[in-house]
């Protein structure tokens, strides 16, 4: 059998098989931040599915950190019996899950604008051509008070049950504006040099070990390079992801940091359409994996099933995360594991993204036009 259906474990998480649904934001929280029971249904399917490992989409830690007002909260003691359903659907089916810790920082600013509220950042950069919105610097109190949200929102996810955390500490998020020396432009202790810059990272691992212990696994998705020229390198990176893996973050998901121009330049890449094309952050996490002791996953463009099994063969990493193939057939691992290796149907045309950002829940546009197009026939 591939090693991609191999028992593997993650600090005291013992998981069926090598595939991970990465976080993948679904649009359908009630407005109160609480878990709806088309969630319930969402997650059940994908446990369901064969994936091992599941990472829910961004939960926020703390209401500035909010970018949707259908988003999932896990900023207060109210959310967690709907969090504790979600966990318990999941278990009863066989998987594993994660909630992904979130704050959008300045990303925020457009919800926040509704509400009168500012969105706040590392630092404030004038005439960015890849962000328009106002928002400004965070004052040393309010960084504190950022990284206790992030643990008392660990120790709430402990309690709803979730096997791991996972921070988002990618895609121009508020971690990746504070690794990035394009956003963070800071001369006090939050920013200047690597170290200063990842401090952030380091003290939430911190505060969130002391709320949930030794043993819980903590694990974070980080950006190790920006989308364009003049922000953070692979090779910075690279030794970012080394620092917090000795920190002590339990598996590293390794993909991109502040986004360039569409699509290109971020991590929603189009037309995977070709071996070569699939993968896009290949290079990437091997850099990292070759550097660190702890699991880690890749993500970005998987699509063939022996590309996949060659990627843990040459311990370029432990885990595939996959998360747009997902979306249409949240049962492609179980179809595979049980011995068709057909390519999944989805053709990464972010349709479905594009949904999501007009306010409509997770749902394959494709799959959609198809049924209305048999039902014509």
């Amino acid at each position: 059998m591939s090693r991609l259906f191999e028992p593997a474990k993650i600090q005291q998480m013992s998981l069926p098989n090598r595939f991970v649904r990465s976080a993948t934001y679904d649009g359908c929280a009630a407005e109160t931040g609480h878990v709806t029971e088309k969630q319930l249904q969402l997650f059940a399917a994908l446990a369901e599915g064969g994936t091992g490992l599941i990472v829910t989409g961004i939960a926020y830690v703390h209401p500035l950190g909010q970018i949707s007002p259908f988003q999932n909260s896990i900023a207060d003691d109210d959310c967690i019996p709907g969090l504790r359903q979600l966990t318990d659907s999941v278990h009863e089916r066989g998987a594993k899950i994660a909630v992904q810790l979130f704050h959008a920082g300045r990303e925020a600013a457009g919800f926040l604008k509704t509400k009168n509220q500012q969105a706040m950042s590392a630092s404030v950069l004038p005439d960015d051509p890849y962000f328009k919105r106002p928002c400004r610097s965070m004052r040393t109190e309010e960084i504190e008070t950022v990284i206790e949200s992030f643990a008392d929102a660990a120790q709430r996810a402990r309690q709803a049950g979730f096997d791991a955390v996972q921070l988002h500490g990618a895609h121009a998020y508020l971690l990746s504006q504070f690794l990035s020396p394009y956003t963070n432009r800071r001369a006090d202790e939050w920013g200047g040099s690597l170290a200063n810059r990842l401090r952030f990272h380091q003290e939430i691992y911190k505060a969130i070990r002391q709320k949930v212990g030794p043993a819980y696994p903590v694990l974070i998705k980080i950006g190790v390079a920006d989308g364009f020229a003049g922000g953070l390198t692979a090779e910075e990176g690279k030794m970012a992801a080394g620092l917090l893996a000795q920190e002590g973050y339990d598996a590293l998901e390794i993909s991109q940091g502040l986004r360039g121009k569409p699509y290109e330049e971020t991590e929603f890449r189009t037309r995977i359409n070709r071996p070569e094309r699939e993968a896009y952050f290949r290079d990437w996490c091997k850099a990292v994996k070759a550097n660190v002791d702890v699991p880690v996953m890749m993500v970005g463009g998987l699509r063939s099933l022996s590309l996949m099994a060659a990627v843990l063969e040459n311990q370029e990493a432990d885990f595939i995360s996959l998360c747009r193939p997902l979306i249409k057939e949240p049962g492609i691992v179980g179809l595979w594991q049980s011995g068709n290796p057909r390519q999944p149907t989805c053709i990464s045309c972010n349709q479905c993204y594009e949904a999501l950002r007009k306010g409509k829940p997770l749902h394959c546009v494709q799959e959609n036009k198809e049924k209305k197009d048999q039902q014509k026939g």
